[in-house]
């Protein structure tokens, strides 16, 4: 894994040391001596995530990520269901050939699976540009709130 990586976690709490401890560098919280949980401040792990759900920060990843999908999802769909409904209703134009043996037909078939490595490619894409930062950052705020620590 690369150190520069977004996603790169530190491993939990008892992996990554020989003695089942926290490994070097990383404090353990101190689990409360009544219950054994890591909740303080009287937080419960649902009441934080519940917190968090409910956030500026949290619904704004969620507007990004909404922006982007329905209106992709919705034009893909419609790309293809235009491709079934000529496909079976257009025959005409669909055998007109187009460049010896490839007629309409294949390259619009073909054209499905490039519209589908391109939609991929621009989620990925506008995953990171526009939200993995401020979920990641979400991400690791609620790592913190959950285990106590202050930030």
């Amino acid at each position: 894994m690369w150190p520069d990586d977004p996603w790169y976690d530190v491993p939990a709490p008892g992996q990554g040391a020989p003695d089942g401890g926290a490994p070097d560098g990383v404090a353990a919280a101190a689990p409360d001596s009544r219950t054994g949980r890591r909740e303080e401040q009287g937080h419960s792990a649902a009441d934080i995530y519940l917190e968090v759900q409910r956030s500026a920060a949290f619904r704004e990843v969620r507007r990004r990520y909404r922006r982007f999908v329905v209106p992709a999802v919705a034009a893909f769909l419609l790309w293809y269901l235009a491709y079934v409904v000529a496909a079976t209703t257009a025959h005409g134009l669909m055998a007109r050939p187009v460049a010896g043996v490839v007629n309409v037909a294949m390259l619009a078939g073909l054209g499905q699976f490039l519209t589908t490595f391109l939609l991929t490619w621009a989620y990925v894409r506008h995953a990171r540009l526009h939200r993995d930062r401020a979920a990641l950052d979400l991400r690791w705020d609620t790592q913190e709130m959950t285990r106590g620590a202050e930030r």
